[in-house]
């Protein structure tokens, strides 16, 4: 077991190993079932997600019983289509498929949580966002979801990934630093430039507050995914590009543990302050569940 990012770190470069193979690797010993287990089970996570995506971007897209999200997925399907975007059509559609996938989740369908349902739609967003501009074969894409796995396991172990324990930092911002590592791998970047795409990107939404509307992973949830995968992929760019996060990997995630318990109970998926305790907040709550 893996007590810390450095670890494997040092391990890929000492062994020429990728990233992904020593998630694998670690999980055969821990579950003590095969490679092509393995293998399998995270192919099927891969087509959960693509699955979640497709079901939010088709028709009129999907909504959730309370009416508070959903359709949003299309919306940006629509103005994609227009080819005058802002931020670019790769970074869009990235955004696209997390809103989507997020909005299956609050529709209550199936996602893969990645750490969590509420942050489950960031890992897919980056994923297939860089799949065709970086022409990513099946494999590549499992072993994007095995990398992200290694660094959310060291973050589970020593921080948190739940926002009721450490705000949505633990959730969005894990799940951001995640995929921001395990873009930079499938890209063909160092161990070291995942673990700095992996810092710039959680050190980037420390401090996150978790304040669900109504106490439903709703608002702002689904648009938090939205940011994590853009996060992500700016972060992972940086790493690739060659500019290292002055502080280590290790440094970051305890940093976030450390803000996680100093965090108020308000701010930690109780749905009492930040947006929850607004004015709007409060009477979307009183409409969907009364006095």
């Amino acid at each position: 077991m893996y007590l810390s990012i450095e670890a494997f770190i040092q391990e890929a470069e000492k062994t020429g190993k990728r990233l992904s193979d020593l998630m694998i690797e670690q999980e055969m010993v821990q579950s003590q079932m095969s490679y092509e287990e393995i293998w399998q089970l995270m192919e099927l996570n891969l087509e959960t997600m693509e699955a979640a995506v497709k079901a939010a971007t088709e028709g009129e897209g999907v909504f959730s019983p309370t009416g508070l999200t959903g359709g949003d997925a299309i919306k940006l399907k629509k103005y994609r289509e227009g080819g005058k975007t802002l931020s670019g059509d790769r970074m869009l559609q990235g955004v696209q498929s997390a809103l989507g996938t997020n909005e299956v989740n609050a529709a209550m369908g199936v996602i893969c949580a990645t750490p969590t349902a509420g942050a489950s739609g960031t890992l897919p967003g980056v994923l297939f966002s860089i799949k065709d501009s970086l022409d990513l074969s099946r494999e590549e894409m499992i072993r994007f979801l095995f990398t992200a796995g290694l660094f959310g396991l060291v973050v589970a172990n020593n921080a948190m990934i739940a926002g009721a324990v450490g705000g949505c930092q633990a959730e969005v911002g894990s799940a951001s630093a995640m995929a921001a590592a395990a873009a930079v791998e499938v890209a063909g970047g160092t161990p070291r430039q995942s673990a700095d795409a992996f810092g710039t990107a959680l050190g980037n939404l420390l401090g996150l507050v978790c304040d669900p509307v109504a106490g439903l992973v709703e608002i702002p949830c689904v648009k938090r995914n939205a940011i994590g995968a853009g996060n992500a992929l700016i972060a992972a760019d940086m790493a690739l590009a060659g500019i290292e996060n002055k502080i280590p990997a290790d440094e970051v995630v305890e940093a976030m543990r450390q803000i996680g318990v100093s965090m108020p109970r308000e701010l930690r998926e109780t749905g009492i302050g930040g947006l929850a305790g607004s004015e709007t907040g409060k009477r979307m709550k009183k409409e969907i569940f009364g006095e």
